[in-house]
């Protein structure tokens, strides 16, 4: 029997109690810092799937008074990444390796992120995992799009 991650087991623990997916998205921005800049809310995590949201305020927007572009990479980084990790083996590790991104229209609202990875693949050596990220404004309209390539390896010492 392979261990819980422990990333997965701490959603899971807190996401149902009061305040606990902002306990959670607090968490996350402690262990990874900069995501602390657009400060997110994890609204869904499982294996293939993430969400999260940020809102519209005026550290996070660029001279035209819409979400910067960064804040928007950052956003799609913290999606992909963490339903990454809720979504490998264990005993694989992963990095991200690069990232292509489309700015499709102007961020003018708060925002929703969503990473999916589906199928799931089956793990059996070291590869590229091109995870998508869809970022959407409140009315649902895609404004980003990003390609994340992971690379997934095994863990050396398993």
């Amino acid at each position: 029997m392979k261990p819980p991650n422990s990333t997965l087991a701490a959603w899971q623990r807190l996401s149902r109690k009061p305040a606990g997916k902002w306990a959670f998205s607090r968490l996350v921005c402690w262990k990874a810092p900069y995501f602390g800049s657009i400060r997110p809310t994890f609204i869904d995590l499982r294996p293939g799937f993430c969400e999260v949201r940020i809102n519209k305020r005026r550290p996070i927007l660029n001279h035209i008074g819409t979400v910067h572009a960064i804040a928007m990479c950052n956003m799609a980084e913290l999606a992909g990444g963490t339903m990454t990790e809720v979504t490998v083996p264990s005993n694989y590790r992963w990095i991200p390796k690069g990232m292509t991104v489309e700015y499709i229209a102007k961020a003018e609202t708060g925002l929703k992120a969503v990473a999916q990875l589906d199928p799931i693949p089956p793990f059996a050596a070291a590869a590229e995992l091109p995870v998508t990220v869809t970022v959407m404004d409140k009315a649902g309209q895609t404004v980003f799009r990003a390609v994340i390539t992971m690379w997934v390896s095994p863990k050396k010492d398993q």
